[in-house]
């Protein structure tokens, strides 16, 4: 199955993490390299998550953290190790106790209807995330609201999209955002849908095949809530979520992360073994609203060097000190933002060794050449594109995908 890119090169944005509310820093902080895909097999995402890239739509980038204002680490919780909290399991108890009795109820208190809320001991996510819903429930059982969740592959409807302004509006104080915009980034993805081989036959709500869904979250047929994922070999990736803010009591983000937690785990336990993790995007440790994915345990951080995992408790003390931390040899933080991209020793023919380029296309067979042979690389310009994409991606990678010049 082949993977097609074009190369994007480096490039440098504001950044929204160390900014006022609503507001984006001045300047171009943020650094990254990037690429936008046309076609991408899962694993070869899940690949590229794994050294730090992530996409927005089709267009996919690898924060450049020693250069950057705010460093992006890669965070991924183990799902099969995770035991939610005392105030997860709490949460949870709570919306349950909301979908079954209503709001005529004191939810922080419960009361003599409501089920006794269970020790850890007891607890088991799985079973409890569905249990507000009426499909996981005897036909005989009465809810006060009809709570409903679904997976469906990423497509486009009105009903999404105004979820989003409202959401963007509201919550992120950010108006302006047309169709397209929703469908370039929350739409629009470059995953090719593979099929998932369990070992048995998965219960019906799991996923049949990998690649990019929206979960909608409904309550009385009323959509509330949408969570935007990647569905990979080795993981469940988040990629957004979004909430009707007359709902934001409910912590809907919070039980989110909680149900895509319990996805991976029941995907794994229907027979796939290699499916072990919630990825949760960045930790950005200058930021403090983002600490909050170190709230779900245990939870690792990829290396920005060797992309090794390491326990995010182990990093802390690294992250409190340096300004850019690296976990497998320390000694390489930086106590502010590098300067140059790279290290400045690279062999650039070395580098791109094997790394091929689409020449032509008849009767859809690809003729391919190396990506040194092409016009792009003989443009100084273009070539640090192609350089820096291939740095980001590193050699085994690269050659996994083939450039669209």
């Amino acid at each position: 199955m082949i993977s097609i890119a074009t190369p994007a090169g480096s490039g440098s944005s504001s950044c929204g993490y160390c900014s006022p509310p609503g507001e984006r820093r001045a300047g171009s902080s943020f650094k990254k390299a990037g690429l936008v895909a046309s076609r991408l097999s899962c694993g070869v995402y899940q690949k590229m998550i794994d050294r730090g890239w992530r996409r927005s739509g089709t267009y996919c980038y690898s924060p450049d953290s020693r250069r950057s204002c705010c460093p992006h680490y890669t965070i991924k919780l183990d799902a099969l190790a995770f035991k939610p909290s005392r105030s997860q399991r709490k949460l949870v108890n709570r919306w349950n106790r909301f979908i079954r009795l209503g709001d005529d109820m004191d939810i922080e208190q419960g009361s003599k209807t409501a089920p006794p809320p269970k020790s850890p001991s007891l607890f088991c996510l799985t079973s409890n995330i569905h249990l507000s819903e009426k499909a996981f429930l005897p036909e005989t059982e009465t809810l006060h609201h009809n709570f409903e969740v679904t997976l469906e592959h990423s497509s486009y409807t009105d009903e999404k999209y105004n979820l989003y302004v409202t959401y963007q509006t509201q919550i992120h104080r950010d108006p302006d955002n047309t169709p397209i915009d929703f469908k370039c980034f929350l739409v629009q993805t470059p995953l090719i849908h593979e099929a998932i081989s369990y070992s048995e036959i998965p219960p019906g709500h799991l996923p049949k095949q990998y690649g990019s869904y929206h979960q909608l979250y409904r309550i009385d047929g009323e959509l509330v809530a949408l969570g935007v994922i990647d569905i990979l070999p080795g993981c469940v990736s988040s990629v957004y979520f979004m909430y009707d803010p007359k709902w934001e009591k409910h912590s809907l983000g919070k039980l989110s992360a909680l149900r895509e937690a319990s996805l991976a785990k029941e995907i794994h336990d229907a027979g796939v073994p290699s499916m072990t993790a919630l990825y949760m995007g960045y930790y950005i440790h200058t930021c403090a609203k983002m600490r909050y994915k170190g709230d779900y345990s245990p939870s690792y951080l990829a290396d920005p060097e060797d992309y090794t995992w390491h326990p995010l408790k182990l990093c802390i003390p690294l992250l409190d000190r340096y300004h850019y931390a690296t976990f497998t040899q320390p000694e390489h933080s930086l106590e502010s933002p590098a300067d140059i991209e790279g290290d400045g020793s690279e062999n650039t023919e070395e580098m791109v060794e094997g790394v091929q380029a689409i020449y032509s296309v008849r009767r859809k067979a690809l003729s391919l050449i190396p990506v040194t042979m092409t016009r792009q690389w003989e443009d100084a310009y273009d070539r640090e594109d192609i350089i820096s994409c291939v740095r980001a991606l590193g050699n085994d990678l690269a050659r996994e995908i083939v450039f669209h010049m």
